[in-house]
């Protein structure tokens, strides 16, 4: 994919770990695809598919194509997560006779059951795991008959948390005094991250005449409405969009409270990485947030669509600087005890052994 979000992320940090364990490990990517430029930092090997779409598996050219690549490097275990994958990568290896042709679900979204999705499933796939409990429940949804509940395994997500950078700070994110708070928000702009629903958090506080700044990163196909909501909310000096920011760990640094305002997660690991930084949470109690979040430990979960009650658990934090403190701390220890990036990758090693 030519985008970054989670599930390149966990492609590139499991292929460096992998790699690390002695393994063999090739990463198959778009050539002009961020996740290519990365790999090539980290010496990883990869193997060339481009321009995979939908339709893809229709050609039996492309098929034929990516048959070569997987019997020509001996390929004995395939992991995909896109549904374009699915289908193009899925025949080819079942070809190429892969050993272990592995599912990754990471969208909390019931699939499709159409007939290609139920053959490819039942016959083609060996292994199938999810990133949440959440997204679990969303696979058999439409596909009980042809998917076991034990054919698929919960594997979370997991972050370093032996190389985050808990000191760097971020020099366009400024307090205009000491008492000004620093709200977070980071993500995909889009209606899935919800975005827009946090103006109508900045126009309460506002209202409350709270002192505050609202930094959301990231970029994508809701920037345009963004800044139109915010020029015509009058909310340019408090809510302030950065674009796509490189380092998360300096954003993390910088603010006090992280706020989700995602309708539908597969697995928040932007929840995560907050938590590593020892941020408070607030976001709405929907798909697999309540996994990751403990309500009233690590931050609140809020019934979706509810803003007054974001608007209010975002208040009592803004108001106590030892729950945000305490909330945090919890957070910090329950990354290093459910999200560790090692036990993640040392987990899925176990499933791929078994």
């Amino acid at each position: 994919m030519k985008s970054w979000g989670g599930g390149e992320k966990f492609y590139l940090e499991n292929a460096v770990g992998f790699k690390e364990k002695g393994y063999n490990t090739l990463v198959a990517c778009d050539d002009h695809s961020i996740l290519s430029q990365k790999i090539f930092s980290h010496d990883l090997a990869k193997l060339s598919v481009n321009n995979v779409k939908n339709l893809s598996f229709l050609n039996p050219f492309r098929i034929y194509k990516v048959y070569l690549l997987l019997a020509e490097n001996n390929i004995d275990t395939l992991i995909f997560s896109t549904s374009q994958d699915l289908k193009l990568g899925g025949i080819a290896a079942k070809l190429a006779r892969v050993n272990k042709i592995i599912y990754r679900r990471g969208l909390a979204h019931p699939i499709r059951g159409s007939f290609l999705n139920k053959f490819l499933l039942k016959h083609v796939i060996t292994h199938i795991f999810a990133n949440s409990e959440e997204t679990k429940r969303t696979i058999r949804e439409n596909l009980r008959s042809q998917i076991p509940e034990n054919k698929i395994t919960v594997l979370y997500n997991g972050i370093k948390t032996n190389k985050v950078d808990t000191e760097t700070q971020l020099e366009e994110i400024k307090r205009s005094n000491p008492k000004e708070i620093i709200l977070g928000n980071a993500g995909r702009l889009s209606k899935q991250k919800g975005q827009i629903l946090l103006l109508d958090l900045a126009n309460v506080l506002l209202q409350k005449k709270i002192p505050f700044k609202l930094y959301i990163a990231g970029t994508g196909e809701l920037q345009n409405e963004l800044e139109r909501e915010i020029k015509n909310r009058n909310l340019q000096e408090t809510v302030i969009l950065m674009g796509f920011v490189k380092n998360i760990d300096a954003f993390m640094n910088s603010i006090d409270i992280f706020l989700l305002s995602s309708i539908w997660e597969g697995f928040g690991y932007v929840l995560v990485e907050a938590m590593m930084h020892s941020k408070p949470i607030v976001a709405f109690k929907i798909t697999s947030n309540p996994e990751i979040v403990i309500h009233e430990k690590t931050g609140f979960l809020v019934d979706y669509p509810n803003m007054d009650d974001f608007a209010y658990q975002t208040f009592r934090l803004i108001e106590n600087p030892q729950l945000r403190k305490e909330m945090g701390a919890y957070g910090l220890s329950r990354v290093k005890e459910k999200f560790q990036l090692e036990d993640s990758i040392s987990q899925l090693e176990q499933y791929l052994s078994q």
